[in-house]
């Protein structure tokens, strides 16, 4: 996996080698320190930071289920981690079938962007801060990696991939309808308010629940391999309008 130096740190390491902070400051900023891109540096970024960032500002307000064995690569303006792309290995292995009629089992060089976050006070759709972020986040990623093609998903409830096509990024169109099936939690979820965590597997047997459709996903391609076929349909992206 990729190989990130450590910047130093006031607070100290972990056992990772990664910082340990007590808290994450932000300083108000003005439309002028938004302009200039070259206020902005990428490095690796730390999983206690990057947790708090995704925690705080990404709309699902968790980490990437795989992100330990993948590439957290941070944007830093000044001493602050203000931005992430979490890259990861394919969610299931039978992606690689579907979308390229390759052996699930062969699965290097795959990868999929699966947090995609920056803090509110550096999103700036005037600067195209997220997309040039995301193209040079890409570009360390296959300096030090093999990457045959990359894939990321947008939530249909919350986003129409702008910034992906913006990248580049070839479009496939939305997920197939799913439901998962909705247990009812003992513990109140801070930012839902709701007690109901879904269960993938279908119904518990004894446990409260209900089904409930799944938000479907617009899919979203980057394919470096020339020697790749894609068997998914490929679809003209349009923006749209996000009730929510």
């Amino acid at each position: 996996m990729i190989e990130w130096k450590c910047l130093k740190c006031k607070k100290g390491l972990d056992e990772d080698n990664l910082y340990i902070v007590e808290e994450i400051n932000y300083e108000p900023m003005g439309d002028s320190d938004v302009l200039t891109k070259r206020a902005y540096r990428l490095d690796v970024a730390p999983k206690v930071l990057l947790n708090e960032l995704l925690y705080s500002y990404h709309y699902l307000h968790r980490k990437s289920g795989g992100y330990k064995s993948g590439a957290n690569i941070g944007l830093w303006h000044d001493n602050n981690l203000v931005g992430a792309c979490v890259f990861t290995g394919f969610p299931v292995p039978e992606i690689v079938q579907g979308a390229f009629g390759l052996d699930r089992n062969d699965q290097v060089g795959f990868w999929e962007l699966s947090r995609l976050v920056l803090h509110p006070k550096h999103q700036s759709e005037q600067h195209n801060l997220a997309s040039w972020f995301v193209s040079r986040a890409i570009k360390q990623l296959r300096a030090k990696e093999s990457v045959r093609a990359i894939l990321s998903y947008a939530d249909a409830d919350y986003h129409d991939g702008t910034i992906y096509a913006a990248c580049n990024f070839r479009y496939f169109g939305l997920t197939a309808p799913k439901k998962d099936f909705w247990i009812v939690d003992d513990q109140l979820d801070i930012f839902s308010g709701k007690r109901m965590i879904k269960h993938q597997r279908g119904v518990i047997k004894g446990r409260e629940g209900e089904w409930k459709n799944r938000s479907r996903k617009h899919r979203f391609l980057m394919v470096y391999d020339k020697r790749l076929k894609v068997f998914w349909k490929e679809d003209k992206w349009k923006k749209q309008d996000i009730k929510k």
